[in-house]
């Protein structure tokens, strides 16, 4: 037998919906460069995603990774600068799914079923990683997705 609930809470996620200032925080971060990183969540009494925390253009990538909860799911956008082997100044946005493995199933769930949603939302990133612990998204994993 089928349970109804896991169906209709798949069918209602993949209509996720996406706050303004959810759009507008990833500009800034893409246009402008106001941000290194934003970190979403999905607030599902709203049934959006909404943004958590932002980091600052001078924060590191450990800044960015400590931000992020060990034990639940949130996606986040990473605007990550590098200089190529010709030396010339390049910048890169990652959109990172992150789902620890020690989250909770409904929350993994409700995240899987909204990201190409939400990731579409954010007209300009690059690169998509899929993280379920760290090991998987650290500095290496990026800068050689970045070259």
């Amino acid at each position: 037998m089928m349970n109804l609930d896991w169906i209709g809470q798949q069918n209602a996620s993949s209509y996720m919906g996406v706050a303004d200032h959810s759009r507008n925080t990833f500009l800034e971060l893409k246009k402008k460069k106001v941000h290194r990183y934003v970190i979403f969540k999905i607030d599902e009494k709203q049934n959006e995603v909404v943004v958590e925390k932002t980091g600052g253009p001078a924060e590191s990538y450990e800044d960015f990774t400590d931000s992020l909860p060990e034990d639940d799911c949130r996606y986040a956008v990473y605007d990550f600068d590098f200089v190529t082997s010709e030396n010339c100044q390049k910048s890169k946005i990652f959109f990172i799914a992150w789902a620890p493995g020690i989250s909770r199933i409904r929350s993994k769930m409700l995240y899987a079923t909204s990201k190409n949603g939400f990731k579409t939302a954010l007209d300009g990133v690059q690169y998509e990683i899929q993280a379920t612990d760290p090991t998987e998204m650290d500095l290496e994993v990026i800068r050689d997705r970045a070259h």
